[in-house]
């Protein structure tokens, strides 16, 4: 499944995050190893004291997750590390933070006393939650903490009712969404404001220096890297870089506030039913009226379908295995809005093929999913790559404005038909079970097709 351009986007990820990461790797002579500081400042100490990792980091929608040694993820140094040492979380003290005994070159010793790596993932109510007692509140519950999302697909194809029975799942099948899916689907305070997201690589971004907002391109792209980052910035060959970033500059936080973030403490199944998701007409008011095209279809079809390019699409599995019957692809499939309750006044929308197929978990024992139906193959889709001016919006002088988009018949060819999910379309008779709800077929004008 690692297409050219998913690599690519990897490459230019990968770049970001190494130069942006300042570590002076020597050791630090004014200090011995009798001490947290001590020894994680001491790049030489750490060398000779690491423990070597036991499981393969796994991988994600952007490709083979990035390899750091771990002793390059837990150095304290650089920039980073100098302006952390002048930061109030500075003066908590690692024991503070992560537990464990102080004052010991004693490796073993100092890990323990309930020593934890990662403090905001299990213990943010106790650590994170006296001084940020709103964010932590909030972001408890939210998709970004507990992988809802990705949860709720699962639990339900699997049969239960919904993500709040995750734990219901077979251990084999929580031990591979945990190598899997978690590499992506759930983060911690930690993840965004301190560290590499996992899916690239983990370990101290930047010396310890805690960000109150997250970079766009270590942080936010690099683990929304398949569909968000990858179209944002026009990796794929014949893209361009959406107008978002090169007319207005925005990134990720211009449009995503940290309430949508964080989110608001209470149980959301999917990211489109977010109270706090930004909308087109938040910034482009009067769209209704603003030309022949809204005024026809403002109802009718979603912004997206209009205004994005092609765009990746997941293949049919990346779990655990020999990879993907069907690779990861760029593509361009108008249907019918899957999701009219959290996305109300759009009969038709963009879609995405995604990656889940009846047999994804077949390595973590369950062979088939018994209700995989229970949902389409093709997700709602709002690709990050909106241009102005696409293949649809823009016609040849002297045409009529739907020229190219609107199936039109020349001859014995059906024109623009390519841009719509019909049932023709579907690769596997298990893509058709469970997605006939999405195609076109039989509800599109008549005048169309004749």
């Amino acid at each position: 499944m690692k297409k050219h351009y998913l690599l690519t986007a990897s490459i230019i990820i990968s770049f970001f995050i190494i130069s942006g990461c300042k570590n002076d790797t020597t050791s630090n002579p004014t200090s011995g190893v009798a001490s947290c500081e001590g020894c994680h400042t001491n790049y030489t100490n750490l060398k000779a004291v690491f423990s070597p990792d036991t499981t393969a980091g796994g991988s994600s929608c952007g490709g083979e997750t990035p390899h750091y040694e771990p002793f390059d993820r837990v150095f304290l140094g650089g920039d980073g590390w100098t302006e952390f040492k002048n930061s109030k979380h500075y003066t908590i003290g690692c024991v503070g933070c992560h537990n464990g005994v102080g004052n010991t070159d004693d490796k073993k010793k100092a890990h323990s006393g309930e020593f934890v790596a990662h403090p905001s993932q299990k213990l943010a109510d106790i650590k994170c939650k006296s001084c940020h007692e709103k964010e932590v509140t909030s972001h408890s519950n939210s998709i970004h903490q507990m992988g809802w999302g990705q949860k709720r697909k699962v639990c339900v194809r699997y049969g239960l009712k919904d993500a709040t029975e995750f734990e219901q799942l077979p251990k084999s099948v929580k031990d591979g969404y945990e190598v899997n899916c978690a590499q992506c689907h759930a983060s911690s305070c930690g993840d965004c404001h301190v560290n590499r997201p996992k899916a690239q690589g983990g370990g101290l971004m930047n010396g310890h220096k805690f960000q109150a907002k997250p970079d766009m391109i270590n942080t936010c792209v690099g683990c929304h890297t398949s569909r968000g980052g990858h179209a944002y910035m026009g990796v794929a060959s014949g893209t361009l870089p959406d107008v978002h970033l090169t007319k207005a500059k925005f990134t990720c936080t211009n449009c995503h506030s940290k309430d949508e973030v964080h989110g608001t403490g209470k149980f959301v199944e999917q990211r489109y039913k977010y109270e706090k998701l930004p909308k087109c007409i938040d910034c482009h008011a009067g769209l209704e009226t603003k030309n022949a095209y809204h005024a026809n279809h403002y109802n009718t079809f979603s912004c997206n379908t209009c205004h994005s390019q092609s765009y990746n699409n997941c293949g049919s599995c990346h779990i655990h295995g020999e990879g993907a019957r069907l690779a990861s692809y760029q593509g361009f499939k108008i249907g019918i809005n899957p999701i009219p309750d959290a996305k109300p006044g759009f009969k038709y929308a963009l879609l995405r093929h995604t990656l889940m197929a009846p047999d994804s978990w077949t390595l973590y024992g369950i062979p088939q999913l018994s209700n995989f139906n229970a949902f389409p193959v093709y997700n709602y889709a709002t690709p990050h790559n909106i241009l102005r001016w696409t293949t649809r919006t823009q016609v040849e002088a002297g045409k009529k404005c739907s020229d190219n988009c609107h199936i039109v018949k020349e001859g014995n060819i059906y024109r623009n038909k390519q841009l719509y999910m019909f049932e023709s379309d579907f690769k596997f008779d298990w893509e058709k079970t469970s997605s006939m709800s999405v195609v076109v077929d039989g509800k599109l004008p008549e005048s169309w097709l004749k």
